[in-house]
């Protein structure tokens, strides 16, 4: 009944608005020229009272303001929405309240408003270290404005990540180690790193459909800057403990080990996705999508458009695919409680011997060849 206290308990906010929509993101994000502030700030905490009387009791571990650009909000609106959170559920002794925030210097002239509201980190949209592929990947800042923006990020927190995005359009390899060294050399403690993945229905998609998306690296070498990146940020401190995301010991990002730990989130704004234990079923829930049919439902008392039991065997499907991501894998005993079966041990023992995959401790865990086809592994593992 209580499994979710193995991954913690976090509250997901998306704030869908954005200046610009980047032609590789899939996201649910909108540019919009005017946004009333207040009566989001409303909408956000009606939805916060509902899951309160659901909810009670429980300690809040994390707080993540997601988007979109959830630094186009205001100080105010942020400080709000912690404000509330902090009357229904006792916030955690190491609590984390992060935000995701593009580096242009409107956003950045708000960090220490941030601050001043309770956010104790910020995770920075960088992507590229260079301006000709920050055009290309639609981003609106310059490079000169991401490290001046990171500088007060840094001023201002004491922990800041930021993205990258590798594998993009005519990048090499040996280009793409000498810009991550760059960026390894600027981190703190925390970098995710991504793979330029296209997407259907982006910008970016339509392009590739039609052959226009010309210069992307082959596989193969989009391959060997994985593998380089992995050796890179290990050398430097900072190997992967997820299979995008690189940290110091001890500066993981916690609400997203909620989600790869399996524990409870709520979410919250349009689209937001959650996984909340009611009554010892699991549910898996999502909002509406639209920004103005959410904030109508949600002024109305319930932002959610589904809210469903997961069967046991789709729970334990999804800790599956989640913990694989670990770089500590997850725990086999925990698969079979909530599975109420074992892994099959053939498919177990052949992977062992393709080096995909290694079990310690009653502990499963991809290796660095296993987790460069995680998919793959996982549908081995989950086929009949």
């Amino acid at each position: 009944m209580d499994d979710w206290r193995n991954g913690g308990f976090g509250l997901y906010v998306h704030w869908p608005f954005c200046q610009a929509k980047c032609p590789y993101c899939d996201f649910n994000s909108h540019v919009s020229a005017k946004i009333d502030q207040k009566l989001w700030v409303r909408a956000y905490l009606a939805e916060l009272d509902r899951l309160s009387e659901q909810l009670p009791g429980r300690v809040l571990n994390t707080i993540f303001f997601g988007g979109g650009t959830p630094s186009l909000m205001q100080p105010e609106t942020v400080a709000a929405v912690i404000e509330r959170a902090r009357e229904i559920w006792p916030f955690a002794n190491d609590m984390e309240i992060s935000l995701e925030a593009n580096p242009g210097s409107v956003e950045a002239g708000r960090f220490a408003g941030y601050r001043d509201a309770g956010v104790n980190r910020v995770s920075m949209g960088i992507q590229a270290l260079n301006d000709e592929d920050l055009r290309r990947l639609g981003r609106i800042h310059s490079v000169a404005e991401a490290r001046a923006a990171f500088d007060i990020a840094r001023e201002c927190f004491d922990r800041v990540s930021f993205d990258l995005i590798y594998a993009r359009q005519g990048q090499t390899l040996e280009a793409w180690k000498a810009e991550l060294k760059e960026a390894l050399s600027m981190a703190i403690d925390h970098l995710s790193l991504y793979q330029l993945t296209i997407e259907d229905g982006t910008a970016f998609g339509d392009r590739y459909a039609r052959g226009k998306l010309r210069g992307l690296p082959e596989d193969d070498t989009a391959a060997d800057m994985y593998l380089a990146t992995q050796d890179l940020t290990a050398a430097h401190g900072m190997a992967c403990y997820e299979i995008s995301n690189h940290a110091r010991p001890g500066a993981e990002s916690r609400h997203n080990l909620i989600y790869w730990r399996y524990g409870d989130y709520a979410g919250i704004g349009p689209g937001a996705h959650g996984r909340l234990t009611l009554g010892g079923v699991r549910y898996a829930t999502e909002t509406h999508l639209a920004p103005g049919a959410w904030l109508q439902a949600a002024s109305a008392g319930n932002g959610e458009s589904l809210r469903v039991p997961l069967a046991t065997e789709d729970a334990a499907a999804e800790y599956l695919m989640m913990g694989m991501r670990l770089s500590q894998g997850l725990d086999m005993v925990r698969f079979t409680e909530l599975s109420g079966r074992r892994l099959p041990e053939s498919k177990l023992n052949d992977l062992v011997d393709l080096g995909m995959i290694t079990i310690s401790e009653k502990r499963l865990r991809a290796t660095a060849q296993g987790r460069a086809v995680l998919n793959a592994v996982l549908r081995d593992l989950l086929m009949d």
